[in-house]
């Protein structure tokens, strides 16, 4: 199999989005766990509800509103600091254990996100978890109005990388992102960070792992290409 290029998905798959559960405690005592929860659930259905409807909004203002709408169903105050802090928390997320060691070992391809986040949040987001030095550039789902899995968004990398979709190896921790991306046409990978099987909508990934550095032993580091 040849893979020239690998694009990851940002959130739950490179950034760790349940680490602002922490900070959600502090605000709201034994809500934070459940804040997380219901709050990164709610982003994605309006994420998809909104492609639906073709009434965009970029990403921040979909966090911003999730939230909003969290914190209003468990009954909780909406104070505007508060908020602006939780928020604001999506430029300095760390990444999960097994990132840095998997992209220094994968740096003989090229490596891009493609995310539905905001351009110049993820990027703030990748310099201060400083793995900008092993990433080509991100690419964002704001530039074509549009989120995952529109194939829209996949055909960014694309135009991005010159290269057709069977050459690119897509890794996600989402199953429903996982399978926009192979139905769109690349190799996938699953990493199944939530311990949670594969979509049933068609199409399968052709690996399925459950940490990344397992990319590295599947392709055999600089055997790659």
């Amino acid at each position: 199999m040849t893979i020239c290029a690998a694009v990851f998905d940002a959130y739950g798959t490179l950034f760790d989005v349940s680490s602002v559960a922490t900070q959600c405690e502090v605000f709201f005592p034994t809500h934070g766990q459940t804040i997380s929860t219901l709050w990164r659930q709610k982003q994605l259905e309006y994420t998809w509800l909104r492609s639906l409807m073709d009434n965009y909004v970029d990403f921040n203002q979909i966090n911003h509103d999730a939230l909003r709408y969290v914190l209003g169903q468990l009954d909780l105050p909406e104070e505007p600091a508060t908020m602006e802090v939780l928020v604001g928390m999506y430029t300095d997320l760390p990444v999960y254990p097994d990132v840095v060691p998997t992209l220094e070992k994968m740096g003989n391809i090229p490596l891009w996100i493609l995310s539905n986040g905001v351009s110049q949040t993820i990027e703030q987001a990748v310099n201060n978890v400083k793995i900008d030095r092993y990433l080509k550039g991100v690419l964002s789902a704001d530039s074509v109005k549009t989120f995952k899995p529109s194939p829209k968004v996949y055909d960014l990398a694309l135009k991005a990388l010159s290269l057709p979709a069977q050459d690119i190896l897509f890794v996600s921790s989402n199953g429903w992102d996982v399978a926009g991306a192979k139905t769109f046409g690349f190799k996938v990978a699953f990493l199944t960070r939530q311990k949670k099987p594969p979509e049933e909508l068609g199409q399968k990934p052709n690996f399925v792992i459950d940490n990344l550095t397992q990319l590295v032993d599947l392709f055999g580091g600089r055997h790659m290409l």
